[in-house]
């Protein structure tokens, strides 16, 4: 399935619908927050679950408890795209 590079506004659009998400370095970018690292680790996981059946992989870091996100599609050129916004409302789901 060919997916698509978002306009701006598409991307302002979004952002109202993701609470803490912003455009960093031309990606979407999130700082998720945990009680424990293992709170952290478990979610991690449950995403990365996920990213695999949409064949949709996060460029992701963890620190203890916080987990750092960026989104973007590097099939379009690493822009931000339908698919980002659809992880990024998954990985919302998933951290409850």
């Amino acid at each position: 399935m060919a997916h698509t590079k978002l306009t701006n506004e598409q991307i302002n659009a979004v952002l109202k619908e993701l609470p803490g998400w912003t455009v960093k370095d031309g990606k979407l970018h999130k700082t998720f927050k945990f009680k424990t690292f293992a709170r952290a680790i478990g979610w991690m996981v449950s995403v990365a679950v996920q990213a695999d059946k949409m064949d949709h992989h996060p460029d992701w870091s963890n620190t203890y408890n916080r987990v750092e996100v960026n989104l973007s599609t590097h099939e379009l050129d690493d822009t931000i795209s339908d698919l980002d916004t659809e992880l990024a409302r998954k990985m919302e789901e998933l951290a409850g």
